[in-house]
């Protein structure tokens, strides 16, 4: 059975152009040209191209071996680092009072009430 893709909202589409765009600028402050970066990343320049325009359809090795060429990789781990809704949700289920399972009650076998019976002088 073939996956279908699923297409991304709005505001995710311009994400990616943002983050296509910034790429972009980071290559050219380098003095880098394209062709250049894409040959160190071991990409087509046409791929480097698409994910410049922002292009959602590369994978994350790809962005992550352009961010190498540029001297950004460090820049890949500042992905969901500071996660403050998670954060805030954690929080919320450690204040909140626990409750706690009722205690067992501890049914006696025979063989603890013969005992009982027969320790008695």
């Amino acid at each position: 059975m073939a996956r279908s893709k699923q297409s991304l909202l709005p505001k995710q589409k311009r994400m990616f152009f943002q983050v296509g765009e910034q790429l972009r600028l980071a290559r050219l402050r380098r003095r880098l040209s394209a062709e250049r970066v894409a040959e160190r990343a071991g990409i087509a320049r046409s791929t480097l191209a698409l994910i410049e325009k922002g292009s959602s359809s590369s994978s994350i090795e790809t962005l992550f071996r352009i961010l190498a060429v540029l001297g950004l990789e460090k820049d890949f781990l500042a992905i969901a680092k500071d996660d403050e809704l998670g954060r805030r949700l954690e929080d919320a289920k450690l204040t909140s009072p626990r409750k706690r399972a009722p205690k067992r009650k501890t049914k006696r076998t025979k063989s603890q009430s013969v005992k009982k019976k027969t320790d008695e002088p």
